[in-house]
C-alpha cells in the first residue's frame, strides 16, 4: 500500500460522534475477532513502528496489561476502546480504530446524509465561536449577503455552542483542536446541490440574521484515494494587490489534475513581485506531491525537504527541479488546519530559507500513515516513519513556529481584511524584486 500523509482520514477518525447508540451483545465468534484485531494491531505496532525500541516503552507490557480487558469486552465499543488504550501509550497522531460503520460506509453516508454540495465559505472557531472567514466569489453564501466576520449560531435548527464546547474540552489539550473544529463544524455545512439549508447568523453589529442559502455543485475534480472519502480537490489562483500570486487548494490529492493547475500558476507569476501559497484549510495528502511543488521554486538539484526514516531505512525527499523556477520572494500561509504534507512542504521550503512563514502554528501532525483492515471489521490507521526536516526539526507534536505570528480576528474579517494574508503581502512589497530563473 502507498505511504499516505494521512490528515483527512485522522480527522474522520478521531471525531468523538460517531458512537453508536446502541451496543449489541457480541456472539462467541465476534468476540474472537475482537481479541484477533488486538493482536493484529498490537503485532503490527512491535513489527512496523520506525523505532524498534518505542522510545523506551515496554510493549510487552502494555500487552499484557491490557489483554484481560479485551478478553472481557463484550461490545464492540468496549473492544475499540481497549485497543485505543493501547494505542494511546505512545503519544503520537495517526494511530487509530477506525468503526467499520464509519469507513465501510463512507461513501454512502456522505452521498445520503450531506452530499457534495457548497456553500462557498470556511470558517474557524474563534474564542468559542464559529466565525467566517472567506466567502467563495459568486457562491451561495456571497449571493445571500453572507459576510466574513459573521458568527455562525445554529444550522438546521440545531446551535453550534454546545458543539463546540464539547470538542473544546476534548481537544484542549491537542494540537488537533482546530483542524478537528473545522472539520467537524463544516460536516454539519453540508448538503445535497440545490437543497436548502437554514442558518442563523450574528452579523457584524452582533445583530441576528436568518439565511436560507441553496447548495451549488461541488468545484473542482472528484478523486478516490484508498480508504479516504471520495473529495472534491481544487485550486484557485488570483492575484493580490495587483503585481502578487495568490495560490489556495485543499488538498495534495489527485496530482494529475493538481500539479498542472499549480504549475500553470506559477509559470503565470514569474514576473510577478512575490508569490503566497496558502496552506490554511489544508489537512495534508499524498507527500510525494510536496517534492514535485517545491521544484518549481529551485533550480539547483539535491536540495531536500527532509527525511522519513522508516524502521529499516531512509526516504530523502529530494526536490525536483524545474527547468524554469520562480525565484522571487515566495510568503506561506498557515494555521492550526494545516497538517500533515502541508507541514511537510511548508517547513522545507522554511529551512532551506526560500519561504517566509506567516499566520499561527499548525497540527504538528506529520506523520505517514497506512490503513488496514482488521479481523473484525474495523481499521487500523497506524504511522510507519517518523519525519524530520531539512534543519533537524521533528514536526510531530510540535509543529510549524510561524517567522510572522497572525493570528485570525473577528474584527479583522468584518473589516474585509485577513491578517495573515496581509502581513505577507506587506512583506512581499518590502523586498527587493527577483527576477525569473
Amino acid at each position: 500500500m502507498a505511504i499516505r500523509f494521512a490528515g483527512l482520514a485522522a480527522l474522520l477518525i478521531l471525531s468523538p460522534f460517531s458512537v453508536a447508540l446502541a451496543a449489541p451483545a457480541l456472539s462467541p465468534h465476534q468476540h474472537q475477532l475482537n481479541i484477533d484485531s488486538f493482536e493484529f494491531v498490537w503485532r503490527t505496532v512491535r513489527d512496523r513502528h520506525w523505532d524498534p525500541r518505542l522510545g523506551g516503552l515496554d510493549w510487552q507490557k502494555v500487552h499484557d496489561e491490557l489483554r484481560p480487558a479485551i478478553e472481557k469486552a463484550s461490545t464492540m465499543d468496549q473492544a475499540r476502546a481497549v485497543m485505543e488504550d493501547m494505542l494511546a501509550r505512545l503519544h503520537e497522531t495517526h494511530f487509530a480504530i477506525l468503526p467499520s460503520d464509519v469507513y465501510s460506509s463512507m461513501d454512502e453516508d456522505r452521498a445520503r446524509s450531506w452530499g457534495d454540495g457548497t456553500l462557498g465559505m470556511d470558517l474557524r472557531v474563534l474564542n468559542g465561536h464559529a466565525i467566517v472567514t472567506s466567502i467563495d466569489p459568486d457562491s451561495p453564501a456571497e449571493k445571500s449577503g453572507v459576510r466574513p466576520g459573521w458568527e455562525i449560531v445554529r444550522v438546521r435548527g440545531k446551535d453550534f455552542a454546545p458543539l463546540i464546547a464539547r470538542l473544546e474540552k476534548s481537544y484542549r489539550q491537542s494540537s488537533l483542536r482546530a483542524l478537528v473544529l473545522r472539520e467537524t463544524l463544516l460536516g454539519k455545512l453540508g448538503g445535497f446541490p440545490e437543497d436548502d439549508v437554514s442558518i442563523e447568523f450574528l452579523d457584524g453589529a452582533n445583530q441576528p440574521v436568518k439565511k436560507i442559502l441553496t447548495f451549488a455543485d461541488p468545484k473542482g475534480t472528484l478523486t478516490r484515494f484508498g480508504f479516504f472519502p471520495p473529495t472534491y480537490i481544487w485550486l484557485d489562483y488570483r492575484r493580490v494587490d495587483s503585481d502578487i500570486g495568490y495560490v489556495h487548494f485543499n488538498l495534495f490529492m489527485d496530482p494529475g489534475h493538481l500539479m498542472p493547475k499549480f504549475g500553470q500558476a506559477v509559470e503565470d507569476c514569474m514576473s510577478c513581485k512575490g508569490l503566497i501559497i496558502d496552506l490554511r484549510g489544508n489537512p495534508g495528502g499524498l507527500g510525494a506531491m510536496a517534492m514535485g511543488m517545491a521544484g518549481w521554486f529551485f533550480d539547483r538539484p539535491n536540495q531536500r525537504l527532509g527525511t522519513l526514516f522508516l524502521r529499516d531505512s531512509k526516504l530523502q525527499f529530494v526536490i525536483n527541479p524545474r527547468p524554469r523556477t520562480y525565484a522571487g520572494p515566495l510568503a506561506i500561509l498557515v494555521d492550526g488546519t494545516s497538517a500533515s504534507t502541508s507541514e511537510i512542504f511548508a517547513e522545507g521550503l522554511k529551512d532551506l530559507k526560500r519561504a517566509r512563514i506567516f499566520g499561527t502554528p499548525t497540527a504538528a501532525a506529520a506523520l505517514p500513515s497506512m490503513i488496514e483492515k482488521l479481523p473484525n471489521g474495523d481499521a487500523f490507521q497506524f504511522a510507519i516513519a517518523n519525519y524530520i526536516s531539512e534543519g533537524g526539526k521533528p514536526l510531530e507534536g510540535i509543529g510549524i513556529t510561524p517567522d510572522v505570528e497572525a493570528a485570525p480576528d473577528r474584527a479583522a474579517f468584518l473589516a474585509g481584511k485577513d491578517p495573515a494574508l496581509d502581513a505577507a503581502v506587506q512583506w512581499i512589497q518590502s523586498e527587493k524584486r527577483h527576477p525569473a530563473s
